[in-house]
């Protein structure tokens, strides 16, 4: 494995793209943006949302003010299907604003990676749905999510 393979790679059997979606989602749970920015090619392409944002340095600039917006940030991904060297996945996750709001934002992301297991693009659709603090469903340290708390099917999302 060379420092620029991020297993599993592709093609994707249905366990490795579990696999990958998971690993995907405790990079994110991390909410460290240099750290979630070496699973994307040096010039990775993002749709998120209605912003495009082309390559590492620029995901780490947008990590990085996302993070300071949604605050508390713990997030679910679930796998939704995967062929080759696509997944589709579904999300959901919770935060809230510098005034204590409270939100719920649902997506969807579709994948594709390089021959290293590297994302190259990444579209996201989201959602945001305010919720009363009492509604929240994440309740976890911060961080990885823990492998007995319930997923997006379990917890009816």
């Amino acid at each position: 494995m060379t420092e620029t393979q991020r297993p599993p790679l592709p093609p994707f059997s249905s366990e490795a793209a579990v696999e990958k979606v998971r690993l995907a989602e405790d990079g994110w749970n991390s909410r460290d943006p240099a750290r979630v920015a070496l699973a994307y090619t040096a010039d990775s392409q993002w749709r998120n949302r209605a912003e495009f944002i082309n390559g590492r340095e620029a995901i780490v600039a947008f990590l990085s003010s996302k993070w300071r917006r949604e605050l508390d940030y713990r997030l679910i991904k679930e796998l939704w299907a995967f062929a080759g060297k696509r997944i589709a996945v579904r999300f959901a996750y919770e935060w809230h604003d510098d005034s204590g709001n409270w939100f719920r934002s649902f997506g969807n992301e579709n994948w594709e990676f390089d021959d290293s297991g590297l994302m190259r693009k990444r579209f996201a659709c989201i959602n945001d749905l305010p919720i009363r603090v009492e509604d929240r469903r994440f309740h976890w340290p911060l961080g990885r999510r823990p492998d007995e708390h319930p997923g997006l099917s379990d917890l009816g999302f």
